[in-house]
């Protein structure tokens, strides 16, 4: 079995990013990068521009995990600052398939998160 290390920034000190990334980037297999909307869940994260910061930083892959209503409108910001790999839930999409085949025309990989009480 080959285990992948993937660090959510979510608890990160915003303020020393530089510091925090470099860390990660030097034991974690990907940045994983939590972006929450406000709406989809209560809480409100970052959006492509610290995910931009964070490419800017280091090669280690991120994976931006979308946290958020209608999806399919934040592809394309998110793939364009630089995530490698893009992960949507499937609560939050109307059309799954298509929202998957979206984020690989992207040139991106594509991940389906699903909450526990999901059937």
């Amino acid at each position: 079995m080959n285990i992948k290390i993937s660090p959510s920034l979510l608890s990160a000190d915003m303020s020393r990013l530089y510091e925090e990334v470099t860390l990660i980037a030097e034991k974690a297999d990907y940045v994983h990068c939590d972006v929450m909307d406000g709406h989809f869940v209560p809480n409100l994260t970052f959006g492509p521009l610290v995910v931009r910061a964070i490419r800017s930083i280091t090669a280690v892959p991120i994976d931006v995990h979308l946290m958020v209503q209608e999806p399919e409108k934040f592809l394309p910001w998110f793939a364009d600052a630089g995530a490698d790999i893009l992960t949507v839930h499937a609560e939050a999409a109307t059309d799954l398939r298509d929202i998957v085949e979206r984020i690989k025309l992207l040139g991106v990989g594509a991940g389906v998160a699903i909450n526990p009480g999901t059937p």
